[in-house]
């Protein structure tokens, strides 16, 4: 049998080798809560994100892109177009962290994505831009009517020549229906009509500005960004305006010119990390100045 004196050193290393132990395991969390609370919290310059949606504003939203991105190396922003309808679908299947839209949501829209996500829409404006309708260089028609452009793009007119042109049939170039600028025009110059069976419909603006350029009979809308010297751009005349309006930076800014909107970044509840700091850099002055530089107007 073990003696006592053995047997009461064996309790003894035994309780020192417990100790130590509840040392080492207590050193090591007292380590890791000092670690955790030390670490710095995730850098909202980090990580990747999803923007998607408005074709208008795709330029500009890769130029805020790739601003951002050279600021800060660490963060990943894809932005792809398709147009407002795609993106804002994309946010209600929570397959982007921003849609970009030239249009706003609709109450539907934001009722789908409350109960797909449980989050309420945020909606950011992050521009201005006005809608210019161009027609080609050797069209003589320099402005038209609201009304007049509501009558073209329903069908009502199909010829130059009622409206003080030449005798020439006239070709309708439109946006595709997920476009925010599709919606946008049918709701604000056509009254909420339909487009005429034979628009054509674009998946671009840059492809409505190649159309134009080439057939003498068309006419076509697009983003003030995307107003070139290779077509003309048509003064727009509304109801109690004694003369037509150019769209411009002035005209949008002062509400003078019929055509124009707010375009939007919509996100499911506040934006957060990478998303949030995005967000911020598109509304901060240097936001701003590169929705100037891009012939956008200003949010504020």
């Amino acid at each position: 049998m073990m003696n006592l004196k053995k047997f009461s050193k064996l309790i003894a290393l035994t309780a020192m080798v417990g100790l130590l132990g509840t040392v080492a395991v207590g050193c090591g969390g007292n380590s890791a809560k000092e670690t955790n609370a030390d670490k710095p919290a995730a850098s909202a310059q980090k990580g990747s994100i999803q923007v998607k949606g408005s074709d208008t504003i795709v330029n500009l939203s890769q130029k805020m892109a790739e601003t951002y991105m050279e600021k800060n190396k660490d963060a990943n922003i894809a932005v792809t177009g398709g147009g407002s309808g795609t993106g804002i679908k994309a946010l209600i299947n929570g397959t982007t962290d921003l849609a970009n839209a030239s249009r706003e949501m609709k109450d539907e829209e934001k009722k789908e994505l409350k109960e797909k996500t449980g989050k309420d829409t945020k909606e950011i404006v992050i521009a201005r831009d006005g809608i210019g309708f161009i027609v080609n260089k050797d069209n003589p028609v320099k402005e038209l009517t609201m009304d007049q452009l509501s009558d073209i793009y329903t069908g009502k007119v199909s010829n130059w020549k009622e409206l003080g042109g030449p005798d020439e049939k006239i070709v309708v170039y439109a946006r595709e229906t997920s476009s925010g600028t599709h919606v946008f025009i049918k709701e604000h110059v056509m009254k909420n009509k339909d487009y005429r069976t034979d628009a054509l419909l674009q998946s671009s603006n840059a492809a409505i500005v190649k159309e134009v350029e080439a057939n003498k009979g068309a006419i076509g809308y697009v983003g003030l960004g995307y107003l070139k010297d290779t077509t003309k751009t048509l003064g727009v005349k509304k109801d109690g305006q004694s003369a037509a309006v150019m769209p411009s930076e002035a005209t949008v800014k002062d509400k003078s010119y019929p055509v124009s909107r707010p375009l939007f970044v919509y996100a499911a509840g506040e934006p957060e990390g990478l998303a949030k700091s995005f967000v911020d850099f598109m509304l901060s002055d240097e936001g701003q100045q590169i929705v100037k530089s891009m012939d956008f107007v200003t949010a504020k």
